[in-house]
């Protein structure tokens, strides 16, 4: 019998969700990070020295004898609900989760693997999964780069699959150009590799194997990022109606907005439910982690759209000015949307799931 998923959020990990989120009050205020974005660049390499290295968040899925914190997805899906929650622009899920769990997931770990490792989770490298952000786990590899790699113009090394295995590049060995992306806190690039530079980590098959497992736990834990996200908008949609009146009351009061917001409680509280299972059964190394995580994607992706969505419309005019912050949540769900998968990917892959023979 499978054991009952545990849903609820431990002392430690609301201690985490604390040092986090003050962090990220201080560092990402709207008016800084929209002043970065109009340069181009939305990085904060203090922020991120300070999350890695002084929270030590860069290394709570390595283990400890590898020189990271020894935690679980549980934790890592807790630092990206603040995260999701800031629109903070850290390469945490491509970096701290994706890159880091397909090195994990190499079966034999030579010498270069374990340094990376180390590095990873010292917050003192950013690598990066040279695929496209819209990868779905168990999709075709392209071969010699990719486009819209998100988190590549910041990357110190690429992991780059091809038809020989894995290979750790250097970002200067590599051809990146960067892309006009949707969400302007998370950039997108081109990767291009000729030849073959770097150092080849594992074989093809085994390469195949450590992908899927990275992009999996990304996809799974990027429902936290997503709930995050949808938990900021409702309770500043919640706060904004009921200081706004109109006709001498809180546009709050109004029963039409009562409905609206009383519905997207309820999805919102869904989608914890469906975010927490996906960390909780990658945690626990769970049989139906394919399951829980395709559930958390084709769920919580809508639910993230639809909360910026309604933030938005229910701030009025204020909600569609540059100055706000709703847009930062709406290009941040919609970009979410598709990468790792899109809804629609995940239920086909649902679909295959279900409809898998019973065990003997």
């Amino acid at each position: 019998m499978t054991a009952q998923p545990d849903l609820l959020y431990t002392d430690t990990e609301d201690h985490l969700r604390s040092a986090v989120r003050s962090l990220l009050a201080d560092r990402t205020d709207t008016r800084g990070l929209l002043a970065r974005i109009e340069t181009g660049d939305p990085y904060d390499p203090a922020l991120w020295t300070s999350l890695a290295t002084d929270i030590g968040a860069a290394g709570l899925l390595v283990p400890e004898k590898l020189g990271g914190q020894g935690a679980t997805h549980r934790e890592a899906a807790v630092v990206l609900e603040e995260l999701g929650r800031a629109a903070a622009p850290a390469p945490y899920l491509t970096s701290s989760v994706i890159a880091t769990e397909t090195l994990l997931g190499l079966a034999d770990r030579s010498d270069a693997v374990t340094a990376l490792l180390g590095d990873l989770a010292a917050g003192r490298t950013v690598a990066v999964l040279a695929l496209p952000l819209a990868t779905a786990p168990g999709a075709s590899l392209p071969e010699g780069g990719a486009t819209a790699v998100a988190d590549a113009a910041i990357a110190d090394v690429l992991l780059v699959p091809g038809s020989d295995g894995l290979r750790v590049v250097q970002r200067e060995d590599a051809r990146v150009e960067p892309l006009t992306s949707f969400d302007l806190t998370r950039p997108l690039a081109s990767v291009t590799v000729e030849g073959t530079p770097g150092v080849r980590l594992a074989d093809a098959e085994t390469s195949r194997t450590a992908v899927r497992r990275g992009l999996l736990a990304g996809a799974g834990l990027l429902a936290s990022e997503q709930l995050g996200l949808a938990e900021w908008c409702l309770e500043e949609t919640i706060r904004y109606t009921r200081e706004r009146h109109q006709f001498n009351r809180p546009v709050g009061s109004f029963q039409a907005l009562k409905h609206r917001l009383a519905q997207l409680w309820l999805e919102v509280a869904h989608a914890r439910a469906a975010a927490r299972n996906a960390a909780d059964a990658l945690a626990t190394e769970s049989a139906e982690v394919p399951l829980a995580v395709s559930v958390a994607q084709a769920y919580c992706s809508r639910v993230a759209v639809h909360a910026a969505e309604e933030c938005i419309q229910m701030h009025a005019g204020i909600g569609m000015t540059w100055e706000h912050p709703a847009h930062l949540r709406l290009k941040r769900a919609k970009a979410d949307e598709i990468a790792l998968g899109t809804p629609g990917r995940h239920k086909e892959l649902l679909a295959d799931l279900v409809s898998l023979p019973a065990p003997r």
